[in-house]
């Protein structure tokens, strides 16, 4: 199994830039008229919903597979995701020619197994709550010799999710305020460290789905906390541990972890359908969703969104919109 423990640094972003530059897309940052005058202030979308695989974890999956050497990646890659990294793994795998086994819950979206398996992956499921994702990776790891590239502790996943934030700052300046979803806190460190190189004023909020705060109560009482998994249409934050490479990062760089309801979830998947015309699941619009409930009030200030994906299966994102439609 995968030991991290050397914390990235920006460099190491900057590294993870440049081997995704012509890789990655460079995703769009978009804005909304009726966003800002809902928070009060100026809104930029940095849109990972267009990313390939449908989210920002491609750029960590991508980035940290082509670290290997070659003789290690000749012999697979392992991950356990519910399946945005499990997408992200199996299309890196097709492009660098790996083959990628990823360990999937029952429970996960159908539409994203579907899709991982549809990369080139095996895709092996097992039970939520009675089965542990860990154990069963660590076996196939010692019986295949593969690679294990877990969804966020490990530090060239985080460099490479930074790469986002990194595109953001560069394309729009300083930012007062950067708001990034968090499950085991990746993208969050990523994006933090970015945050503190490119814009030292800016103020870092993470946002977890209200049922799986552990990493608010983690930041709260200084010590990773473990929770149940949480019931939530955000699936892709249904984490129950924050990492132990990324809990240190976030400690030092980020100010507050809030939280938001499935409702207001659901309001903000409308929000994005009808006013911004974009298809987000409800683990990408936690961000936004938090601003535009004005969980944070951030009046007057210039603020940076990122819309971690738009993996979401299409029967339950019209439930969403009529969740969402109810609520408003």
């Amino acid at each position: 199994m995968y030991q991290s423990h050397i914390p990235p640094t920006y460099p190491d972003v900057v590294n993870a830039a440049n081997v995704l530059n012509g890789v990655a897309h460079k995703t769009p940052v978009l804005t909304s008229r009726q966003a800002d005058q809902i928070t009060n202030a100026r809104l930029y979308f940095k849109c990972e919903n267009f990313q390939r695989a449908g989210a920002f974890k491609f750029r960590g999956a991508y980035y940290a597979m082509s670290r290997l050497n070659p003789e290690r990646r000749s012999r697979g890659v392992l991950a356990y995701s519910s399946g945005n990294h499990a997408q992200a793994i199996a299309l890196a795998g097709q492009l660098l020619k790996t083959a990628a086994c990823i360990v999937m819950p029952h429970d996960a979206p159908p539409m994203k197994i579907a899709a991982t398996r549809n990369y080139g992956a095996e895709v092996v499921i097992y039970q939520r709550g009675s089965q542990e994702r860990e154990k069963i990776a660590a076996r196939i790891v010692l019986e295949r010799g593969v690679s294990l590239i877990p969804p966020f502790d490990h530090p060239d996943v985080i460099a490479g999710q930074g790469t986002a934030a990194k595109e953001l700052f560069e394309e729009v300046g300083p930012l007062d305020y950067l708001f990034v979803c968090t499950g085991g806190g990746g993208l969050l460190a990523g994006s933090a460290l970015a945050a503190a190189q490119l814009s030292p004023g800016c103020v870092v909020i993470g946002v977890e789905p209200e049922t799986g705060n552990d990493v608010q109560q983690s930041m709260r009482s200084g010590a990773r906390v473990v929770i149940p998994v949480p019931t939530t249409i955000a699936d892709g934050a249904q984490t129950q541990q924050v990492g132990s490479l990324t809990f240190p990062i976030l400690q030092a760089l980020v100010r507050e972890i809030v939280t938001v309801s499935d409702d207001q979830l659901c309001a903000q998947t409308l929000f994005f359908a009808e006013r911004m015309k974009m298809v987000v699941e409800p683990t990408g619009c936690l961000a936004a969703a938090a601003l535009l409930n004005k969980v944070v009030k951030v009046d007057g200030a210039r603020v940076g969104v990122i819309v971690s994906g738009g993996n979401v299966d299409m029967n339950r994102y019209g439930e969403f919109l009529a969740r969402g439609r109810q609520i408003s």
